[in-house]
């Protein structure tokens, strides 16, 4: 473990890339980042992990993602498994199921879909694999006070919390994952836009005891007296959302009699410790710029969004996830800077609709509520809108694709597979069991259902310049979950290290066209011949 303690004035050592803030999102650049060889410098004031929870949920998506750099394992360690009766849905006023979806041990990722967690034990791995890899110089305790763009790199100026002691580190490219407040975006006059969500919000943090009322069920309770979430999170902890009413104040919100009052209902005094009451005021925005020269954003720093469909840090991850393969092959001369520009065009409306998504399940939650006041005071119920509607658990919404960048944009469609996580079964295959990501190796595959692929010296080339495999799915399988529906229409398709689709053969489209066009839309150098 390398954690630098003390800082001389001027730091020499110049680093690839420099990372501020070491939450989750950016201990994940970090490991992705460090694996492909990077050399990483992670600044982070606080020498502690929070140990107070704030995420809750952890995409399947996300652990799959670690199963690239061979964490997925000690990842799912500790992640909930499904309980009896876990489900997630929306509540009238008496906690009656409305409708929702209950909750699956195995997803298309080839993970348990949705996880619960810990967030102090999970960041807890994450910092100590950061700060433990060879290819990280952390900076624990020193607060970032400047940064500037320069002819070869970034320059950002340091220092040492509890001294004062300055230093400035010299970085060819920087992430800021410094959260909301985030320095790095500031630094930038980066704006928001907004999505119009703005509400005050009682969270409230509990660990139960023996004797508990509660259920396994994850509410959106659409109260016209007040509208709450109740969350089954990692046992043996419990979280509520309680929404403010009009008139009412934080001061009053959190005194102790109040939290009481309102958890009363759910369980008895007595049965729980409360570990946090804090009061959020819940935004919706993202970042009108995600990237300026060698500076780039992520997390927190680029989008806010209320929690109701538990996308905050998964989000956050994802943009990890993207520069994590991205930034490496610019920086190994395989692909031109061009292939940086794509980080926003796919991060930005794929992080704006989820966030959208969000702000419509806060909207639906306060339209269900006012259907049930309306039937009670004997009025005719409000309509909701098709989109509020469709915001609903299990109501048919599903996660957007990428819809620009580095794919095949021509290809993309709701309905379609590019753009798209490519699915990823347990598979039988020469008498043993494996993911199937673990025979696509962890970069570049083009994956086929026919026994042999035929490519171009030029195709293989381009191939090559990625270090992707070619993989036959002939021979393979499945034992738990089923190949990409892609298969069922067209024989071949390249994935990306992120595990979307670039792209996928056609009528109109052969394999070597397909990876003619990879060539152009990554930006791979020697191969900039003009896209179609």
């Amino acid at each position: 473990m390398i954690i630098v303690n003390f800082l001389i004035i001027v730091i020499s050592n110049e680093h690839d890339v420099a990372i501020v803030g070491l939450g989750p999102v950016g201990c994940t650049a970090a490991l992705f980042l460090a694996e492909a060889g990077v050399r990483v410098a992670a600044v982070e004031r606080d020498r502690e992990v929070y140990q107070l929870p704030r995420a809750v949920n952890l995409d399947g998506e996300i652990i799959r993602a670690f199963q690239r750099i061979g964490r997925a394992e000690a990842v799912d360690r500790l992640m909930q498994k499904v309980r009896a009766n876990d489900r997630g849905g929306f509540a009238n006023s008496r906690r009656e199921w409305l409708f929702g979806q209950d909750f699956a041990a195995f997803g298309s990722n080839g993970w348990q879909p949705l996880n619960m967690f810990h967030q102090p034990e999970f960041e807890t791995y994450l910092r100590r694999q950061a700060l433990e890899h060879p290819n990280v110089v952390s900076f624990v305790g020193f607060e970032a006070e400047a940064i500037r763009s320069t002819g070869r790199g970034i320059e950002l100026d340091i220092s040492e919390k509890e001294t004062g002691d300055p230093g400035t580190l010299f970085a060819t490219y920087v992430i800021g994952c410094d959260g909301a407040s985030s320095f790095v975006r500031r630094s930038f006059n980066i704006g928001w836009q907004s999505l119009g969500y703005d509400c005050d919000w009682l969270v409230v943090d509990v660990t139960v005891r023996d004797g508990h009322t509660l259920n396994n069920d994850t509410l959106q309770v659409c109260d016209p007296d007040r509208i709450q979430t109740y969350v089954c999170t990692k046992d043996p902890y419990r979280r509520w959302e309680f929404k403010f009413n009009p008139g009412e104040t934080p001061e009053e919100m959190l005194q102790e009699d109040r939290i009481l009052s309102l958890i009363d209902t759910w369980t008895p005094r007595g049965t729980y410790d409360i570990r946090r009451a804090a009061v959020y005021r819940f935004h919706a925005a993202t970042a009108d710029r995600w990237r300026t020269g060698n500076v780039f954003i992520a997390g927190d720093a680029a989008h806010q969004t209320p929690p109701f469909l538990g996308q905050g840090m998964n989000a956050g991850m994802r943009d990890a996830i993207n520069l994590g393969w991205k930034l490496p092959l610019v920086m190994q001369g395989r692909a031109d800077d061009a292939l940086l520009d794509t980080y926003e065009p796919e991060r930005g409306p794929h992080a704006h609709d989820l966030v959208d998504w969000a702000v419509n399940i806060g909207k639906l939650m306060d339209h269900t509520a006012e259907v049930e006041l309306a039937v009670r005071e004997g009025r005719t119920p409000p309509e909701a809108p098709a989109k509020m509607q469709s915001s609903g658990y299990g109501q048919g919404r599903a996660q957007p694709p990428v819809r620009g960048g580095a794919v095949m944009r021509e290809q993309v469609s709701d309905t379609g597979a590019t753009g798209y996580l490519f699915s990823q079964p347990d598979v039988l295959f020469k008498g043993r069991e494996h993911k199937l990501d673990s025979l696509l190796g962890p970069g570049f595959a083009l994956v086929s259902k026919e026994e042999q692929i035929k490519l171009t010296d030029q195709s293989r080339g381009i191939l090559d310049q990625l270090d992707a495999n070619l993989v036959s799915l002939h021979g393979m399988e499945p034992v738990r979950g089923r190949f990409d529906r892609l298969f069922r229409k067209h024989s071949a398709a390249l994935v990306r290290p992120d595990r979307l689709v670039f792209g996928h053969t056609t009528d109109q489209c052969s394999v070597d066209e397909l990876i003619g066009t990879a060539a152009v839309k990554l930006a791979l150098t020697n191969h900039r011949k003009q896209s179609k």
